[in-house]
């Protein structure tokens, strides 16, 4: 079994937010493979359906972003799946071009509160990600600002395709084909490599 996180912000005025990617790579996923995520559990709001034959919990952690370790946590003791294969987070990342996807084994928060509190509550940073860029913040610009801002409809437009790549890079991660997922969707930008930051 899966636990699939979103992280994201809940709240009407967070909808489709940058900082909400997660929560939107959630919704594609879900509509991809008919799974229903209304069930209000474990600090979550999740669904439970099946990706290719296997069972995959989706979640959007309702406890605001920089408690997101709160509920996965929770999610991770109730359905005891080994959090270092079987778990996979989808977040934001202002570190990439909007769109651009990144896969990761392991790696440090990189700046990421919902990703610190996450390593927080596990005791270690040994999981599945996919990061979701959503730009660099314009100078002089706030970041709690810029990330709790919508993205330009041009924007838009890409985090869509973006979301849909991000559906099919799940697909192969629960397949076990985490090395394909890194080859076919991590893009490198302009020359940045590091530590999964």
């Amino acid at each position: 079994m899966f636990i699939i996180a979103g992280l994201g912000n809940p709240g009407k005025q967070y909808e489709n937010t940058r900082h909400n990617t997660g929560f939107s790579v959630i919704d594609v996923i879900a509509e991809e493979f008919d799974i229903a995520v209304l069930e209000k559990k474990h600090k979550a709001v999740i669904g439970k359906g099946y990706i290719d034959g296997q069972k995959v919990i989706l979640a959007k952690p309702q406890t605001f972003m920089n408690l997101s370790g709160e509920s996965i946590r929770e999610l991770v003791d109730y359905y005891k799946v080994d959090e270092t294969s079987e778990l996979i987070v989808i977040y934001d990342d202002v570190s990439m071009d909007v769109g651009q996807l990144r896969i990761r084994k392991k790696g440090s928060a990189g700046g990421h509160n919902g990703i610190k509190n996450i390593i927080a509550h596990l005791g270690h940073d040994t999981f599945l990600r996919i990061k979701v860029g959503v730009g660099e913040k314009p100078k002089g610009y706030d970041l709690a600002d810029y990330v709790l801002g919508h993205f330009t409809q041009d924007e838009q437009k890409i985090m869509r395709e973006s979301a849909g790549q991000a559906a099919r890079a799940v697909r192969l991660l629960v397949q076990g084909d985490v090395d394909k997922a890194m080859n076919d969707y991590n893009k490198k930008v302009r020359g940045a490599e590091g530590d999964g930051v």
